[in-house]
């Protein structure tokens, strides 16, 4: 009897152990068995080529992430029109999380610009979390006459119809700045597209145009060597990288507010878990003050933001850009 009480108290102890070594995940689990993401390298698609803003912050964005995640994200340049070709590329990688892709305003652009895109950023991606944020610079040569925006918009009145503003092409953000400007300030001026922001900056110091509306990035070599000068920004409070250049709002016109933004997508249906550890992870790096620094002389506000933010962001952006191309009755593509 007392040895069966033995072995009944030894059976016991054992189930005991097991519970507990089951309990602290000692053993073998089909949850331990699962691989934590990223277990491999991560492509990031981009809409654009190598070397411009949008690639040279995204290398620096990313190779952090990479490094607080312990896997590789690998940039993948894939330019084209309405950022076509690299949204079909993010799409045909699958939905694990291991092919993502860069948005920007100019997605939202595209939507109303384009008759037929083939993708619709809203329901074919999953929005992880902005990156950064970038206004647009007013900028004048060194030897014009006006110091202020209301200088220029005073001379526009008075001389309606001569003066020149420049921007790049036809449908960019910075074109469709100009054009927002110019309906919401009741301008007269002409807006002239050039190929691309160096021709720009060529045009305005040979007067060719008088104003100049370009990104930061764009114009900083200019500003810095005294060739030019701002005289506003277009964002809704001042831009961190010119703080004491006043916005187009404090220079009188009410409710104008532009913000370029880019921010990370997932194909639509990738995994929950999978967007909350990018969030997570674009949340810690992009508040890493040697990292903001380093992106606010590229003229990029690096800041993460929600799923939920990114979306209503594109959203806004869709109706307001789509109401500037049509009162500005830029063709369709």
């Amino acid at each position: 009897m007392k040895h069966n009480e033995h072995e009944l108290a030894k059976l016991t102890l054992t189930r005991r152990q097991a519970a507990l070594a089951l309990a602290a995940g000692i053993g073998t689990s089909p949850v331990r068995a699962q691989a934590k993401y990223p277990s491999r390298p991560v492509r990031v698609i981009l809409p654009f080529g190598a070397g411009g803003v949008a690639d040279v912050t995204a290398r620096l964005v990313f190779q952090a992430l990479g490094a607080r995640l312990g896997q590789n994200f690998v940039i993948e340049n894939n330019p084209g029109a309405g950022g076509i070709s690299a949204a079909r590329a993010a799409l045909s990688g699958g939905k694990d999380g291991y092919a993502l892709i860069l948005l920007t305003n100019g997605t939202a652009i595209s939507v109303p610009l384009f008759n037929h895109l083939p993708f619709d950023p809203l329901k074919d991606f999953a929005p992880v979390s902005t990156i950064g944020y970038f206004t647009c610079v007013f900028m004048v040569s060194a030897s014009s006459p006006w110091q202020t925006l209301g200088d220029f918009l005073k001379a526009d009145k008075a001389k309606s119809g001569t003066i020149n503003v420049g921007t790049i092409n036809v449908g960019s953000t910075q074109n469709l700045t100009a054009e927002l400007f110019k309906a919401k300030a009741g301008g007269q001026f002409v807006i002239v597209p050039f190929r691309t922001s160096p021709d720009v900056v060529i045009g305005l110091l040979r007067n060719d145009v008088q104003v100049a509306v370009d990104f930061y990035a764009a114009v900083k070599p200019t500003l810095d060597s005294g060739k030019g000068r701002a005289i506003a920004t277009s964002g809704p409070q001042r831009s961190p990288e010119l703080p004491n250049v006043p916005t187009v709002q404090e220079a009188g016109v009410a409710g104008f507010d532009v913000v370029a933004w880019n921010g990370l997508y997932a194909p639509a249906g990738t995994p929950k878990s999978v967007i909350d550890t990018l969030n997570a992870g674009l949340r810690e790096i992009l508040a890493d003050p040697a990292l903001k620094k380093r992106a606010l002389d590229l003229g990029i506000d690096a800041r993460a933001s929600s799923p939920a933010e990114l979306d209503a962001r594109m959203r806004s952006d869709i109706a307001k850009w789509g109401a500037v191309i049509a009162g500005a009755h830029i063709p369709k593509q």
